[in-house]
């Protein structure tokens, strides 16, 4: 009641109401400690806005920057309703330009007035920051780029912060921390290990300014967390967020935290919805509701992405698509590598082709004759119908393992020649016969490719094995695999056998959580450790492996964003040699394909929406089915697509994005029902 009568009487009397306003009630919003009083500020504030419409004008700028400062708050009213006041306010805020002040504005508030605009002016051009003196002593220099960024490394506030990552990068935290602050400022807690030994780290939390846990550490623990108050929150590789609906999502949701930032090389991976997920986090209801924000941009984006929709549906997806990027621009700080770190060395990527072996092109034209390749046509074939007007996609399942089991063939026969394949016995005693096995790297030319790539960086040559070689190479390589199988292939058929003198780490998800960050540390350290095994889940995100110059994919993820993330482990900061990337592609097969449409060359994220569409409908019926044909003569080193044209390219892109997901690293994709169809 008390909120609705100051913006009645701020309609009445606006300037001795405003006055009294925004210097007796709009501080109570910074009164983090006594929620009451925050409520009843923001509820205030509402109630002005609503009365005075476009009379708020002259008072946006003052208005502006405290509110800014709720969109985080940790209470859900106070951060709700900050957030949409926000909202509106920002809309008006070209209006303010030339307005006068009102004549009974007081000198303090007109000098606020002009640091607040000042504050504005920074907000919406990063070009504008100022250096900013950061409060405590680090053990670093900063780079020129770093003296323009406004955000407090430390505070006095006796309130912990908390950094939120994946596991991998937990133990990096802490040690990053211990390099450039002392526990006088910063003192981390590692919080992690079984749930005896965080039961008992909890007592210690108090005793720590900055806490450091995992995104799974932090949903199990969330009755513990979402009762701490937390000054920072910081989430690591903040993607992870990206899908609302999950338990994980809904769980980092309830922490509280005065400030929140998320750090993420790739905000957007597949869908602007995701963008939604993660301002969720940051300031609710800014972006307005899920739906409200399908309506207003994911569908137009949506639909302008469709292989077949009009022109008018694509003016309207590029007109969304400016309007969000408008919207969340002052929001997000983004640092390119080429536009601060002149000093880094340039990264080189190359395609390295290889021709199927035989085996290989037997089994891929068997499957084409498979009763497994007429039910993937009978389903594409369905795939200009409506999603609401087709079972939930159980048929379309089938198209996902057959693109699996192309896939794994790609990558070596043995991954799909198992057992229960129709064709096993016949083969293998085939081989048998001749003398060979499934275990022959000739039978999979990716190997073959593998192994002399690791030659030509000085790898493995015979002189080694005789201690003539020097104890450290020349290069040393990071080897990306998707698959944990396909790693153990490389591991047992080609490093052990055919390289003894290689020397090799191994990081997938095998390896304990705790114990991770002491293989990236050994391998940094230790030069004489020539190759590093990973998988792309595991090793692609956050870590610095800078002790590496020479990156190769072996297979690779159908959504370039996280290819791009696992290269980028050895091209960072502290690199001091130049970074080749070889990415080994199977000529004329569905890799071929996709690898080339994908265009890893381009620059994927230079907008804030890079990859909308992911699913079948927005793909060409023809161009779907061609992803399943093994194709006579390979093409050229181009990588170019047998369909050719841009919207070829683009369409197919779009229907690419997702269509695997998460769970594929953590569990093989049981193939067991396929492959009673390959007869």
């Amino acid at each position: 009641m008390a909120a609705r009568c100051v913006g009645v009487l701020s309609k009445i009397a606006t300037m001795e109401t405003m006055h009294l306003f925004l210097e007796c009630v709009l501080p109570w919003l910074g009164c983090i400690e006594d929620g009451t009083k925050q409520e009843g500020a923001i509820e205030a504030m509402a109630c002005v806005m609503e009365q005075l419409d476009v009379d708020i004008v002259p008072y946006i700028v003052l208005l502006v920057v405290p509110v800014l400062g709720r969109m985080s708050d940790p209470s859900d009213s106070v951060r709700f309703m900050a957030t949409q006041c926000f909202a509106t306010l920002i809309r008006l805020l070209p209006l303010e330009a030339g307005i006068p002040d009102p004549p009974t504005m007081s000198d303090d508030l007109i000098r606020q007035k002009a640091r607040e605009r000042h504050f504005m002016e920074q907000l919406l051009d990063s070009r504008k920051l100022e250096n900013y003196k950061i409060p405590v002593p680090i053990k670093a220099e900063l780079r020129k780029y770093q003296q323009g960024t406004g955000t407090k490394a430390a505070d006095c506030t006796p309130l912990p912060s908390l950094v939120v990552c994946p596991p991998t990068l937990t133990g990096h935290w802490v040690d990053e921390v211990g390099k450039f602050c002392t526990d006088e400022y910063l003192n981390p807690l590692h919080y992690t290990g079984p749930p005896t030994e965080r039961a008992r780290l909890q007592h210690q939390v108090k005793k720590h300014n900055l806490v450091v846990a995992s995104y799974d550490v932090v949903r199990n623990d969330i009755d513990f967390f979402r009762n701490i108050k937390f000054n920072y929150c910081i989430l690591d590789e903040g993607h992870v967020i990206k899908n609302g609906k999950t338990k994980l999502s809904k769980a980092i949701k309830q922490l509280a935290a005065n400030f929140r930032v998320i750090l993420s090389g790739t905000p957007i991976q597949n869908n602007v919805l995701e963008l939604w997920s993660l301002f969720d986090f940051l300031m609710p209801g800014f972006l307005g509701t899920e739906r409200q924000f399908a309506a207003r941009y994911g569908k137009p984006i949506l639909a302008s992405r469709d292989a077949k929709s009009s022109s008018r549906e694509q003016e309207a997806g590029v007109l969304a698509m400016e309007a969000l990027h408008r919207q969340v621009l002052p929001f997000l700080l983004r640092r390119m590598k080429k536009d601060v770190l002149q000093d880094l060395p340039p990264k080189i990527i190359q395609d390295y082709y290889c021709n199927l072996s035989p085996l290989q092109v037997q089994l891929y034209e068997d499957f084409a004759k498979s009763r497994a390749k007429v039910s993937v046509e009978d389903t594409i074939s369905t795939a200009s119908i409506h999603e609401e007007e087709k079972p939930k996609l159980k048929a379309t399942g089938h198209v996902f393992q057959a693109l699996q089991y192309l896939r794994k063939l790609c990558n070596h026969p043995g991954l799909v020649l198992l057992p229960q394949h129709p064709e096993y016995k016949r083969i293998t005693d085939q081989l048998a016969a001749q003398h060979s096995s499934l275990r022959d790297i000739q039978h999979s030319p990716k190997l073959s490719a593998l192994k002399q790539l690791l030659l030509d960086c000085g790898l493995g040559s015979s002189g080694s094995a005789e201690g003539t070689e020097a104890v450290v190479a020349p290069h040393r390589v990071l080897i990306f695999c998707q698959l944990k199988s396909m790693l153990d292939i490389v591991e047992h058929d080609l490093l052990k056998p055919q390289l003894p003198a290689v020397t090799y780490l191994r990081l997938d998800g095998s390896v304990p959580t705790g114990l991770r960050h002491s293989i990236v540390s050994r391998f940094n350290n230790d030069p004489s450790i020539d190759v590093l095994l990973l998988t792309t889940h595991v090793g692609g995100l956050g870590l610095n492996l800078t002790g590496a110059d020479t990156v190769v994919f072996v297979e690779h993820d159908w959504n370039p964003m996280r290819d791009l993330q696992a290269m980028d482990r050895a091209h960072r900061i502290g690199q001091k040699r130049v970074v080749n990337v070889y990415r080994l592609i199977t000529r004329g097969t569905l890799e071929e394909k996709i690898m080339g449409l994908q265009k890893f060359k381009m620059s994927i994220a230079n907008t804030v929406i890079s990859q909308e569409n992911a699913s079948l409908q927005s793909m060409g019926t023809d161009q779907l089915l061609n992803l399943f044909t093994l194709d006579k003569e390979g093409k050229d080193d181009k990588g170019e697509s047998s369909s050719g044209g841009k919207a070829s390219i683009k369409n197919v892109l779009d229907g690419l994005g997702d269509l695997w997901d998460q769970q594929q690293y953590e569990t093989e994709y049981n193939l067991d029902s396929f492959m009673h169809s390959l007869h």
